[in-house]
């Protein structure tokens, strides 16, 4: 396991809620940073690894409305389109449950960048995790709102963000209160939604027919204290999913795979010391190796490389931590 700071000064007082992507021009990682959570100065950031070196951090979007009046960003998103360009995706508004999406593309790696384009209204784009591509060239963005209580749903694009559509809400609120899900692919053809939820537990909702459809939300046996999750295919379908596996603090944070998306093994711990350390991303390399990026103690982002083949011949625990 590699493990090394995105950077280690920067202009701004706190970090948090990384992506991470690959392009032929190698990897890209962005994340919103300011004074604090919430605050006018808050912009996206953004750096690239070049020769084994990450670039210093520049800022790539603000939410400046006016001489006078700034909104702080909120949760990017990046996505390599296979052949095409690399996506961004964030949210600007005052708070989560009154913000609106935004996007930007870029066609050299992240190195210059489109003008801003703000979605429509009620499109908020992937909420906090990376979108998948179906094979119809149609990309499923896992997505939520929290304007009238923590609700999931799916947004679809078939060019690229020019046009969307958006699913119905995933979950009742008197039952879950649950936001970002991440997306699995598994073997049968099945995909998994695996959501951040307010109840102690990560949820659920499984689709038949490419995303179009879902059955009921439901708890499963991962805990979630109220912090978000990602989850990424290995080339061998396996699904790996990086959490914090604790019922009330964002300590530890794990790594586990699954064959089936419901019976999990423990691979990996992160980090396991009392602090934050949250909010992770998580991509399969082209080179076969396992990216992640996480907001450590909220002042700085820490990417960690797994290599599969590390792990192939050691025992893995039939079960989980102990919560």
């Amino acid at each position: 396991m590699q493990q090394a700071f995105i950077f280690d000064t920067a202009p701004f007082a706190a970090a948090h809620a990384s992506t991470i992507a690959e392009t032929p021009n190698g990897l890209v990682v962005a994340w919103f940073g300011g004074t604090r959570e919430g605050h006018g100065d808050v912009r996206i950031w953004l750096s690239r690894r070049r020769d084994g070196q990450w670039s210093a951090p520049e800022p790539v979007a603000d939410g400046v409305a006016s001489r006078l009046k700034r909104f702080p960003c909120w949760n990017p998103v990046l996505f390599q389109v296979p052949g095409g360009p690399l996506l961004l995706f964030y949210k600007v508004g005052p708070s989560p449950s009154r913000w609106w999406g935004m996007m930007m593309r870029s066609t050299d790696g992240g190195s210059t960048w489109s003008e801003p384009e703000r979605l429509p209204e009620g499109i908020y784009g992937p909420i906090k995790n990376k979108p998948v591509m179906r094979a119809d060239g149609v990309l499923l963005c896992p997505s939520s709102c929290e304007r009238h209580g923590w609700r999931v749903h799916m947004e679809y694009t078939a060019d690229l963000g020019k046009t969307w559509r958006r699913g119905p809400p995933l979950n009742q609120r008197e039952a879950f209160a649950a936001i970002q899900p991440t997306i699995l692919n598994h073997a049968n053809g099945c995909i998994q939604l695996l959501c951040r939820s307010r109840q102690g537990a990560i949820t659920e909702c499984w689709s038949t027919d490419g995303g179009e459809t879902w059955s009921k939300m439901q708890p499963t046996e991962l805990p979630n204290p109220d912090s978000g999750i990602d989850g990424v295919n290995l080339a061998d379908g396996r699904g790996l999913l990086v959490y914090n596996h604790a019922a009330a603090s964002r300590s530890p944070l794990n790594v586990i795979v699954s064959d089936d998306g419901v019976h999990w093994h423990a691979l990996a711990v992160l980090e396991e010391v009392s602090g934050e350390f949250s909010y992770p991303a998580v991509i399969a390399g082209s080179c076969g190796r396992i990216h992640i990026t996480y907001t450590w103690n909220r002042r700085r982002i820490r990417h960690v490389v797994l290599d599969p083949a590390d792990f192939e011949h050691r025992p893995i625990e039939s079960g989980l931590w102990p919560a």
